[in-house]
């Protein structure tokens, strides 16, 4: 895979309006030039593992950060992130839960699964846009990853 393809977010969105808001905020921030899209879970999961649409790309040229709604269709966040965790080959990515729920559960649960951070998205734009710039900038630009052997 060439510097070109490489997917630095995979963005994981049902909602259209948050999904647009959410690629505009990378943008404006100049993080949005390798973004990966799934509507939802099971196309992240194919994405990730390589499989379905995706069997032609290598499960080493993972994303570097996940940006992860909770309630999603077909597979929810949750079982998302529980099998980016358990997988050897996968669990090193940071997975950021971008979510509307407050639900003190969702955010128990989303840390006892390995979640790297758990942000509840602001209701209004600016605050949003600030969220995600913020996320983007500390996770692809100053986390320092393990290199990883797959």
């Amino acid at each position: 895979m060439n510097a070109s393809q490489v997917v630095e977010i995979l963005l994981v969105e049902d909602s259209p309006e948050d999904l647009e808001l959410t690629c505009r905020a990378l943008k404006k921030a100049s993080l949005g030039n390798h973004i990966q899209i799934a509507r939802d879970g099971a196309e992240a999961l194919d994405f990730i593992f390589c499989e379905g649409p995706y069997s032609g790309r290598r499960i080493e040229d993972t994303p570097k950060l996940v940006l992860l709604d909770l309630k999603l269709p077909k597979v929810d966040g949750l079982e998302v992130l529980q099998r980016i965790k358990s997988d050897e080959r996968t669990r090193h990515i940071p997975v950021v839960i971008l979510t509307s729920s407050k639900e003190q559960a969702d955010v128990v649960r989303g840390y006892a699964c390995g979640v790297n951070s758990y942000i509840v998205k602001p209701v209004d734009f600016e605050g949003f846009a600030s969220a995600v710039q913020s996320t983007g900038m500390y996770w692809l630009l100053l986390n320092q990853p393990p290199r990883v052997e797959i």
